[in-house]
């Protein structure tokens, strides 16, 4: 009787190891991978957004600076020949 409640208890444990995850455990496993998947190509699209928006926020106030400088150059000749005229 021993024997057979052991053969049975081994059987027991054999069958629930091989029947592994059912195919709704292998479905909603593979989704929650693509749902990571998806989130973590969000966050480097945004990443890369901000990363374009801070450059081109850069360049334009290089731009401006540029500008800034040029003017005061030219008031600043302006107004020595101005000075000069006299």
């Amino acid at each position: 009787m021993k024997k057979i409640f052991t053969l049975v208890a081994v059987a027991s444990m054999f069958t629930l190891v091989a029947c592994g995850p059912s195919a709704a455990e292998k479905a909603a496993k593979e989704k929650a991978s693509q749902d990571s998947i998806a989130a973590v190509e969000s966050a480097k699209a945004a990443e890369e957004a901000s990363k374009a928006q801070a450059m081109a926020d850069s360049t334009n106030a290089f731009n401006a600076a540029k500008e800034a400088e040029a003017k005061r150059v030219a008031d600043s000749t302006e107004a020595a020949s101005k000075g000069k005229k006299k």
